[in-house]
């Protein structure tokens, strides 16, 4: 399989649309558009019978101590783990494309609503759910796509890898608020094919 997108190029720096914070000059960081970015892939084997899509970044800390608090870095050696920004299966065997800004298209605090996707898929929650957990004001399910939005103060610029998965089954039997893990694990054994894409993006200038 192979996965292309008109959105941003591999391994290059993508657009503040696509993210859900950006460097701000003042604050540091302001939201951003949180648009999801298109998507197209071919080849994809016979016997396919749905998809799974994911983006994650495998460069987010561990250690929350220094995240985005002034006059602090985030040590660029600190132990660094997955964060998935977007999670939908059963996405139709038929699917070749997702356009941009058909999942999200803008920020909904405390996270947009679960069920179907816009291309007939079910949707999971990303990880905002868990970092928002201790928000009062944006603590919630956060289902489908939000973007990017690596600390301020990190020097690190992160990868965001998007990936599809071509599935032997139509249905992963996931509902509710399923994580990016929990797909993950239920597609294990029913992947015939994968491709990924890796876009760059970091809200710190420097």
């Amino acid at each position: 399989m192979n996965l292309m997108s008109d959105s941003f190029n591999p391994w290059e720096v993508m657009d503040g649309r696509l993210a859900f914070g950006e460097h701000d000059p003042k604050t540091h960081m302001r939201l951003a558009g949180n648009r999801n970015p298109h998507l197209k892939w071919d080849n994809v084997p016979e016997g396919t019978k749905s998809f799974a899509l994911f983006c994650y970044d495998d460069d987010v800390p561990t250690d929350g101590t220094n995240v985005n608090q002034e006059g602090r870095k985030v040590p660029l050696y600190l132990e660094r783990t997955r964060f998935f920004h977007w999670v939908v299966v059963d996405l139709p065997a038929s699917l070749r494309e997702v356009a941009e800004g058909a999942h999200s298209d803008g920020i909904t605090p405390k996270g947009k609503d679960g069920g179907a996707s816009a291309d007939g898929g079910v949707q999971g929650v990303n990880d905002y759910t868990a970092w928002f957990a201790s928000d009062e004001a944006m603590a919630g399910e956060y289902f489908g796509y939000d973007g990017p939005c690596p600390p301020w103060n990190d020097e690190r610029t992160h990868a965001y890898v998007f990936q599809v998965m071509a599935l032997d089954v139509e249905g992963l039997g996931l509902s509710g608020a399923f994580t990016g893990a929990d797909a993950v694990a239920k597609a294990a054994g029913h992947v015939l094919a994968e491709a990924e894409l890796s876009g760059l993006y970091r809200v710190n200038p420097k």
